[in-house]
């Protein structure tokens, strides 16, 4: 435990990003070591078949037998136990035909043949794990964010830093400018500023009261506060959010294997044909050699390669893909629900327009003048929105003046002399209090007013908004091409403010006022599935998590959402939302292409094979001809996804 005298006027600093949430770029030499203990199969069997070829270039045919069809019937003996338990559980997948493949290979002499199968089955498994990439860290990353200590107010005023799983309900604490809320509590102080946007998702800035309740996970403003506890931390809003997180990732229900869906039919298909050709040519051998042709791997392949190409060609787009799995829920996607602030909005304030007073009295100065006056005073102020006014005004072309005596009131406004002239900027009370003439007009939804007086009459306002980001009808409308018919704004905003932006953008349904709970169960009611939910804080982490895919706009390093999502955007632009949609499409597309082009190629070489006019290890040199054409086409899937609707 740590003592030391409170200095509430010192800022601690923004809370710092989690360690560990990255992973440091790899040697050449540790990237292959790592790869031969992650497919160690697949390095080995490569190592056996180059062993082999060289040996027979020796002319040790005898060793090389036994050395071929000794190693190849290790793996199938090994594998047998898997398959087994995965037929018993109805789950038919590619191994069976395979792995008979690969034991009639043996059983007549045909090694090299064996092997070959052997590592296009094993190859085409490590590279659809390659291509699914690192799981998601979500619980990680949520942890890392958390506060770890909480400053106690001990006896003589003396604050204990203390671990937070040891703060109990009643304790009081100090929560220094910009540190989390580390607990549930009741704000002992006056008045204080918080950015609740983690939370609820609401971009400008919550101002509470003495008494009022402060969540854990908020960020403090510019002032430091005292507040009592109110629950524990296992108890707090924080800890409720990581644990919907973890409940709504472990529900999410496994996606088939695309190879999957054509392997049964295949298999059965192979059999029958290979039995037949045993049948009518009486010998062993030909079983095996149709059966070395029918070898899937098409199927083993086909959908790994042209996944592996999406996920490429959407990296380059800047959409990082998590898994395979995402590529083929984006292709059938039928709803999309987004969050309102900071994915439909931009999250920050700007200017809207300039109200200037218009009674009788009329306006001590021109709209021009009070921006650039509110934004010289705004230089000293704290508040988020003075950013947005001095922002406004270097858009305006306006040069801030300077500035002398300047006072802030915490989470009111600011009083400076700028040009000569006294400047009030801030509140409606405030402004109001040391002003004549204030009038208080009505604001439309989404608008908040900063109010200007100038040498004591009030002048007018700057009105304020969270604003519709450009592209969003575009993309939403593209959308609805690529055959999502169906969207929905959720969000922790009002219902007028929600109401408002949904017609902006073409939305059809809206739910507000939502808390991370009310949102995790809106989007499991959804029918129409797949869907698609595109947020961004940490509130929408579990909700995230909980959708068929989850897209995190990840440009504001919002971490808990960027790895709770299975799509995080990595630039600040809305219209990679469809563009990750038709990349799904796309690939989809080619895998499937591959796939029957391949059965196709297969089919017809079993049908010549059962004539015996294509020997074991021709054929399994003509099923690497297939395995190529395969490759290829699945390679179309880097490119092509813009010329979709």
């Amino acid at each position: 435990m740590r003592k030391q005298a409170p200095h509430p006027g010192v800022s601690s600093g923004k809370p710092a990003p989690g360690a560990g949430t990255g992973e440091p770029e790899l040697p050449a030499g540790n990237r292959l070591v790592r790869f031969i203990r992650l497919y160690p199969v697949v390095a080995l069997t490569f190592l056996v078949l180059l062993a082999v070829l060289l040996l027979l270039q020796a002319g040790l045919e005898a060793p090389v037998r036994v050395l071929g069809s000794a190693y190849a019937a290790v793996v199938v003996l090994a594998r047998v136990p898997k398959m087994v338990r995965a037929l018993r559980e109805g789950h038919w997948g590619i191994d069976l035909l395979a792995l008979m493949a690969v034991a009639s290979t043996i059983a007549v002499g045909e090694y090299l043949a064996a092997l070959v199968v052997i590592l296009m089955l094993t190859g085409g498994e490590a590279l659809e794990n390659f291509a699914q990439g690192r799981a998601a860290r979500e619980l990680r990353s949520l942890l890392d964010r958390a506060p770890r200590f909480a400053h106690r107010e001990g006896s003589a005023a003396i604050l204990d830093d203390v671990p937070i799983g040891d703060v109990a309900p009643g304790d009081v604490l100090v929560v220094r400018p910009s540190e989390l809320v580390p607990v549930d509590g009741e704000l002992l102080s006056g008045s204080a500023s918080l950015d609740e946007s983690s939370l609820t998702g609401e971009s400008l800035p919550v101002e509470r009261s003495r008494g009022e309740l402060l969540l854990s996970g908020s960020v403090n403003g510019e002032a430091a506060i005292r507040m009592r506890a109110t629950a524990t931390a296992a108890e707090s809003q924080y800890s409720r959010i990581i644990a919907l997180v973890e409940e709504a990732s472990s529900s999410r229900a496994p996606v088939v294997r695309l190879a999957d869906r054509y392997a049964v039919p295949f298999t059965f298909l192979a059999f029958a044909m290979a039995g037949t050709a045993w049948f009518l040519a009486g010998d062993p051998l030909r079983f095996a050699q149709v059966l070395v042709v029918a070898t899937p791997c098409p199927l083993l392949i086909a959908a790994p390669v042209a996944f592996l190409a999406g996920t490429s060609q959407a990296a380059h787009k800047g959409i990082i893909i998590k898994n395979t799995k995402t590529l083929e829920q984006l292709a059938k996607a039928r709803t999309a629900v987004f969050d309102k602030t900071g994915t439909l909005t931009s999250g920050r304030p700007v200017l809207d327009h300039i109200r200037v007073r218009n009674d009788g009295a009329g306006s001590p100065a021109s709209p021009e003048r009070i921006l650039q006056l509110a934004a010289s005073a705004e230089q000293y102020s704290s508040h988020v929105l003075a950013a947005s006014v001095i922002e406004a005004a270097a858009a305006a072309k306006l040069e801030l003046l300077p500035v002398v005596n300047a006072t802030e009131s915490a989470t009111q406004g600011v009083e400076a002399e700028c040009g000569g002239r006294r400047v009030v900027v801030g509140k409606a009370g405030l402004v109001r209090s040391l002003s004549t003439g204030f009038r208080d007009s009505a604001l439309q939804s989404g608008q908040l007013a900063v109010h200007v007086a100038i040498d004591g009459l009030y002048a007018g306002a700057l009105v304020m908004k969270d604003p519709l980001r450009h592209d969003a009808v575009a993309t939403l409308a593209r959308l609805q091409r690529l055959g999502v018919q169906n969207t929905m704004l959720l969000t922790g905003d009002a219902h007028a403010t929600a109401a408002h932006i949904a017609e902006e953008a073409g939305i059809g349904t809206v739910q507000a006022e939502c808390l991370p709970e009310d949102k995790v169960q809106a989007v499991a009611a959804i029918a129409d599935r797949p869907v698609l939910m595109v947020g961004d804080g940490v509130n929408d982490a579990p909700v995230l998590a909980a959708a068929d895919v989850g897209i995190a706009m990840g440009a504001k390093g919002a971490t808990a959402a960027s790895e709770s999502a299975d799509v995080v955007v990595m630039l600040d632009d809305l219209s990679k939302v469809a563009q990750a949609v038709a990349i799904g499409k796309r690939t989809v597309a080619v895998a499937l292409v591959s796939i029957w082009t391949g059965i196709g190629l297969s089919i017809g070489l079993m049908a010549v094979a059962m004539t015996g006019y294509i020997p074991a290890v021709t054929g399994a040199l003509l099923q690497e001809l297939v395995d190529l054409a395969t490759i290829l086409n699945g390679l179309r899937a880097l490119h092509g996804a813009e010329r979709k609707p």
